[in-house]
């Protein structure tokens, strides 16, 4: 009940606020019915203590005029329900104020013990509720990665996730300045690009390539591609000859020069791609490993490489990468976010139901999970859960005492009047046990 009490009291405004100020939106017409169920309460706790005070003092009246002896018997239950009437009366006002107004030790505990008891109250919480033990146990048995799975799988959960997770995307994206993003992006990957040598990377991957043999399917790719511009190079080749042959040099002549050397054109290019062992592919691996090698090791070619870097990055399809990045993704995102069957939407719809599916069907992605969250939890607790616990504490800490005793009373009390009802009950019925039990052994 005081674990109740105390959530759902709300915390009050900072430095002991009054904690009527901090209950303003509470519903009035509630806080009403309790106080009116309250009283009701009280009334009747207190009609059995005068029942009681009443059947006592006639019993005592009857037996001072020699009435007969099972009066005695009412009159000792009528004393005994007295006693544990007042009894439980204090105890019971004990909680929240002092009996009668007196100043007794030990009384008006709640408002004098209410730090130590929202101390405690916090203690508690952590100590049963956010242990790592409970926490590992709770979420064992919940089985999360399984239900979690077991929902993803539904398409129509899945569109409502890809919804979901849309109207978010918009949300980010108008919120965030295009100014800021192209700046973020501008350093972390453009600038980022450009500040390091490229000669001395670019070295090392072309050794790495090289040492593996890659080059050989590019020789090939430029042998073939050179035999294929051979087959029909005849009229280039013509016009070349016409072009710087003297002019005293017959047409015909010119005609059988073009045709020889288109044709040891032909036959060269044929060599080449047809065979791997040609010295010119030897040439030209040779010529790309020394290349390598100068890119790492030689300062000209690396301040070539730079200078080649520096031109690449100079120019304005680069400068504005990270503009023109941006505004494209921003753009295909707020096309897609508000189309339902947008091809953003239906993709993310997809890759949700397939997540679902994989919890749902594979055990050992499901343990994975499970684990995952576990440990999450665990740390949480075991990192955070003074802070978290904390909250009631403070909040408790924060309220006014006097008010605070008040409004506890007011949403536990009536259930303590049983208390004081209980008492006289029992006490009435221990007195006439006591009192027969006398009559009886003596």
């Amino acid at each position: 009940m005081m674990v109740d009490v105390a959530h759902r009291l709300p915390a009050a405004g900072p430095a002991r606020t009054s904690f009527a100020e901090a209950l303003a939106g509470a519903d009035s017409a509630g806080d009403a019915e309790r106080r009116r169920s309250l009283r009701r309460m009280k009334i009747v706790a207190l009609s059995f203590l005068l029942g009681a005070t009443v059947i006592f003092l006639l019993c005592s009246w009857a037996q001072s005029r020699g009435a007969d002896p099972w009066v005695g018997y009412v009159r000792a239950a009528a004393e005994a329900g007295m006693v544990g009437a007042l009894a439980d009366w204090f105890a019971v006002t004990a909680l929240f104020k002092h009996p009668l107004g007196i100043p007794i030790p030990h009384t008006a505990i709640i408002k004098r013990k209410k730090d130590q008891l929202g101390e405690g109250l916090g203690t508690f919480v952590r100590e049963n509720f956010l242990s790592p033990e409970n926490i590992r146990t709770k979420l064992r048995d919940a089985e999360v990665a399984g239900r979690v799975g077991k929902w993803l799988s539904d398409r129509r959960h899945a569109e409502r996730v890809a919804a979901e997770t849309a109207t978010v995307l918009r949300v980010l994206v108008e919120m965030l300045r295009d100014e800021d993003v192209q700046h973020v992006l501008d350093r972390m990957i453009v600038k980022r690009i450009a500040e390091p040598q490229w000669g001395p990377p670019i070295g090392r991957v072309l050794s790495t390539m090289l040492a593996e043999g890659r080059q050989e399917a590019l020789l090939q790719l430029l042998a073939d591609r050179a035999f294929q511009w051979s087959l029909n190079a005849d009229e280039i080749i013509e016009r070349v000859v016409e072009r710087d042959s003297p002019t005293w040099s017959p047409r015909w002549v010119d005609h059988l020069v073009g045709d020889r050397i288109h044709r040891e054109l032909m036959d060269f290019t044929d060599k080449v791609r047809r065979n791997p062992d040609h010295e010119l592919r030897r040439s030209a691996t040779r010529f790309l490993f020394d290349f390598a090698d100068d890119l790492q090791n030689d300062t000209v070619t690396i301040q070539k490489a730079e200078n080649v870097k520096e031109q690449i990055m100079a120019r304005d399809e680069v400068a504005r990468a990270a503009e023109t990045a941006w505004g494209a993704a921003k753009r295909m995102i707020l096309e897609g976010v508000d189309d339902p069957s947008s091809a953003l939407r239906a993709r993310t719809a997809d890759t949700v139901v397939r997540i679902g599916e994989s919890l749902c069907e594979d055990a050992e992605l499901r343990d994975k999970v499970d684990n995952w969250i576990v440990r999450a939890a665990e740390h949480l607790v075991g990192q955070y859960g003074v802070e978290i616990t904390a909250i009631i504490t403070e909040t408790i800490e924060r309220w006014d005492a006097a008010e605070a005793s008040r409004r506890i009373e007011l949403h536990v009390g009536r259930d303590l009047q049983f208390i004081r009802i209980n008492g006289t009950v029992v006490g009435a019925l221990a007195g006439l046990v006591i009192y027969t039990i006398a009559h009886l052994a003596f």
